[in-house]
């Protein structure tokens, strides 16, 4: 099955996945792309000497007859954020100890496989709208996180094959598409040069963002990143692979990023969640890797585990123009060809997908979604409107519940009213690595400076930049300055308001939005708006293009209709309308041509981060085990490692008389279940730390703190707008205690409930831990207590990280959910014949008792392949890791 080419002027090797598709009776020109690609790693890691069954590779050439069936996967590298890079890493240092401690060899537990972290999810907005903002931020970032990059310089030298950017490198995404990522791997094996395609998966969620590159990867929990980069198999069902054919082409005024909204809209509706979606189309040509790292970017928000592009020629035209080395790219497009993963024909009809959906970019118009879900997507013409019916609204409806009599409240202290926009920030790997609208941003910002427009003074502004590349084609072309001159100065490299990092607003401003409760307004290019998430004294957050980020900030309001309010008045009291503004295609596509250069690409990559010199000052510990501070409040020693708790197989009998600790409806995030931001001082977590001493300015985020269990357990189920039903009257992390009725933190409950020996289980709806691929989602869940989640259904991220800190997802059966079977959570729960049931693959029977019902029905776990099923039965991936080095 193996074949040979030379590459680089050296023989390579490599597998003929034609052949290997061959043997199962498949034509190789029926296959999509990322079966392809999965054909090629089963077969070549048998090749290796891995225990990769012939029947796996099987199920895998005839997918469609096989969705579901498990096989066992090995990547290539592992990419991490620090976000979740840090508690991985962390979880390596306590099995270590853990494994030492029992008499085993900690140098076993090591990196088996390439891994990168970028330093990219810590960075908060301080400071802003001046010439020192990067460097404040910087340095208060280094203030504030000088404990945890202590640890990643101590795990650099401790951690083989581990390899850390230091703050102010880039968001992770774009350092991936940018740096790191090489379409075409070639490395020796067995003294022989091998050729394969690249493969990632990464512990953020939008690690897809790489496949418009046409490299295969994506998100997955942390808990999963480490078993992988631990070289164990990555288990994973064979997928639905879903055929998006894109036809028509976005025309301006449309950007990538309204593109990008429409096809999330579309593929959310066509319920894609958990399948991989591959585009063709008569579209794909016409669209730049960048344009494709946009759509791919935003699989998470339509559900699905990838959005691929395959290898073509932008893939090669996007690698010269990012400075890879000419010999590289010769190397792609020959082993590409040769092994049938190029496409010469985006049209291509032979491929059997297991449905085909097409979207219309004609359809593509500027838009914003929100004001709470990234795949409510609004053209700017409806946004006014929908914004001002759901201020009465109810909040069950999607509104937010102003009372009649504060709806046309005069104007507060600040200025603000209903409406007001407070934030507005061009951040987020999924624009700010396109050149095209990041371009488009800087000249209307051009534009409205010679008209003198200026946003109001109440919008706080930022430019996080998703790699220092950005800043320097903006600086090259005078944009930079224009940007800076309307308040978008450049604040350092990450994901900041994005990922909930937004800093604080002016005292002013927050006098004036606690005092008159206004429903203040984000505008962001990111790609999460989620409850909570941007900042806490912000209810209506909408994700845009960058332009209209600049747009929206300069009208300080989003209730305004461009086509009929003009956007200001220039300095002669005259009306300045968007459109004029707005910059023309041809303008557009000349400044990039003049803008995009290897040179630059090399140049920008030759200079050390930003961070860099800190990073250097920074002194760590040497040696393989951490040496744990008992009084650190940042890195405090896991408890998964200790002695288990009893294991699903010894206690799977005994999940009886449980009760509810939280009872949700439709699309709970993982940002309500593990808060990325600010710690209230009220929040259990805030008054843990003030308990230790720490000081409410020196609380940090919810991400900075994510190496303390003892602060993760309290944040859980803790996002300040999260609504629990057993707590109808109360936003944030309440719940109801049973049987006695009172109304406690999440937290409290869990720990009384613990204490009596009772289990408890979580009841939701659809779209279960849509979101964030935060492993702390589902250790918080675990830490709490909670054996179980019932929902409707679940996102896949999540569901798997569940599975493996040993947590249930059972899922109703259609047209059923808590709601339909009349259950109110007061009710205690028995599961019936728990382990056999998980075993077998099939329907599970609870009961559930209250004083005046008695409700029986079932419900399927959604423990998908043999590989969960013992994971889940052992405790958890933690628990089975540990017993694996000790057993060996």
């Amino acid at each position: 099955m193996t074949a040979s080419l030379v590459l680089n002027g050296v023989p390579a090797a490599y597998i003929d996945v034609a052949h290997v598709a061959g043997r199962y009776g498949v034509d190789i020109d029926t296959l999509p792309y990322v079966i392809r690609i999965l054909l090629e790693n089963l077969e070549r890691h048998r090749h290796f000497g891995r225990p990769v069954q012939d029947a796996e590779i099987g199920a895998v050439a005839q997918w469609q007859s096989n969705i579901s069936a498990q096989i066992s996967l090995h990547v290539e590298r592992v990419i991490l954020p620090d976000s979740s890079g840090l508690p991985v890493l962390q979880d390596l240092a306590a099995l270590r100890d853990a494994v030492a401690a029992a008499g085993g060899d900690p140098a076993a537990v090591d990196a088996r496989v390439p891994v990168d972290l970028i330093v990219d999810h810590s960075l908060q907005v301080d400071a802003w709208g001046e010439d020192g903002a990067l460097r404040r931020n910087l340095d208060a970032e280094f203030g504030r996180n000088a404990e945890r990059y202590r640890f990643l310089k101590w795990a650099q030298q401790a951690f083989g094959g581990l390899r850390v950017f230091p703050p102010g490198t880039g968001i992770i995404h774009q350092v991936n598409l940018e740096k790191l990522a090489t379409v075409v791997t070639l490395r020796e094996h067995a003294g022989r040069q091998w050729a394969y395609p690249d493969f990632v998966i990464g512990g953020d969620s939008h690690t897809p963002m790489i496949n418009g590159l046409g490299v295969l990867g994506w998100g997955v929990g942390g808990i999963d990143a480490e078993s992988a980069l631990l070289g164990r198999a990555y288990t994973f069902p064979i997928p639905e692979v879903v055929g998006v054919e894109l036809k028509g082409a976005f025309r301006g005024p449309a950007t990538t990023t309204d593109a990008a909204l429409l096809v999330t809209q579309c593929l959310r509706r066509e319920g894609v969640t958990g399948c991989m979606v591959e585009f063709f189309g008569e579209a794909v040509p016409r669209l730049s890797v960048a344009d494709r790292a946009t759509l791919a970017n935003m699989a998470p928000e339509y559900g699905a585990t990838c959005g691929f592009f395959p290898v073509d020629e932008q893939t090669l035209r996007y690698l010269r123009m990012t400075g890879r080395d000419d010999a590289h790219i010769e190397s792609v497009a020959a082993y590409c060809k040769a092994n049938r993963l190029w496409r010469a024909d985006p049209l291509s009809s032979s491929i059997r997908y297991a449905r085909t959906v097409t979207i219309d970019l004609d359809r593509a118009e500027p838009c914003m979604s929100g004001p709470r879900r990234p795949q409510d997507r609004l053209p700017i013409s409806e946004l006014s409107g929908d914004f001002v019916q759901r201020l009465s609204r109810p909040p069950a409806d999607g509104g937010f519940g102003v009372a009649p009599d504060a709806l046309a409240r005069p104007a507060g202290g600040a200025g603000l009213r209903h409406g007001s926009i407070v934030l507005a920030a061009i951040t987020s790997c999924t624009n700010t690595s396109n050149p095209s609208v990041m371009l488009a941003a800087g000249l209307l910002a051009r534009r409205a400076r010679q008209r003198g427009l200026v946003p109001p003074q109440w919008v706080k502004r930022s430019l996080a930049p998703g790699s220092r590349t950005v800043t320097d084609y903006l600086r090259n072309t005078g944009l930079l300055d224009d940007l800076a001159a309307i308040g978008f100065a450049v604040v350092g490299y990450g994901c900041t308001t994005c990922g909930g990092k937004s800093g604080p607003l002016s005292p002013d401003v927050v006098r004036d939005l606690v005092e008159h409760e206004w429903v203040a307004c984000a505008v962001l290019s990111g790609n999460r708006n989620f409850e909570g998430r941007i900042h806490k004294l912000v209810r209506a957050n909408y994700i845009g293009s960058p332009p209209l980020v600049v747009a929206y900030a300069l009208a300080g309001r989003i209730d305004i209709d461009f086509a009929r309010d003009p956007i200001g008045h220039d300095s002669q009291g005259q009306p300045v309308w968007l459109h004029e503004l707005w910059p023309d295609e041809a303008e557009l596509g000349a400044l990039m041509r003049a803008a995009l250069s290897a040179d630059g690409f090399r140049r920008v990559w030759d200079l050390e981060p930003e961070g860099a010199p800190q990073w250097s000052q920074l002194v760590a510990g040497t040696g393989r085990h951490w040496q744990w501070d008992p009084d650190s409040t940042y890195l405090v020693e896991p408890p998964f490692f200790q002695p288990p708790a009893p294991s699903a197989q010894q206690s799977g009998q005994r999940l009886r008389a449980a009760r509810v600790l939280g009872l949700y409806g439709d699309s709970l995030t993982t940002d309500h279940i593990s808060p990325s931001g600010e710690i209230p001082v009220e929040a259990p977590a805030g008054q843990y730390l003030l308990s230790r001493g720490v000081a409410q300015p020196d609380f940090n985020t919810y991400v900075a703190r994510r190496c303390n269990f003892e602060v993760m357990t309290r944040a859980t189920f803790g996002n300040i707008r999260i609504r629990n039903l057993l707590a109808p009257d109360t936003e944030g992390g309440y719940t109801r205690h049973f049987p006695s009725g009172e109304v406690m933190s999440i937290y409290d409950a869990s720990r009384r409930y613990i204490a009596q020996g009772t289990a408890t289980v979580v009841l939701a709806g659809k779209e279960y831990g849509t979101g964030s691929s935060r492993d702390w989602a589902a250790k918080g869940t675990a830490l709490l207590g909670v054996r179980a989640v019932l929902a409707k259904s679940f996102e896949r991220i999540h569901r798997a990280n569940l599975v493996g800190m040993g947590v249930l997802p059972l899922q109703f059966e259609a047209g059923q959910g808590w709601q339909e079977l009349g259950l109110n959570g007061s009710e205690e729960f028995d599961f019936h014949d728990v382990v056999d049931a998980v075993q077998q693959g099939r329907a599970l029977r609870v009961t559930a008792t209250r004083a005046d019902a008695r409700i029986e029905f079932v419900v399927q776990p959604q423990v998908l392949t043999r590989s969960e099923r013992e994971l889940l039965l052992q405790g958890g991936i933690p628990a089975s890791v540990l017993a694996d080095y000790l057993r060996n």
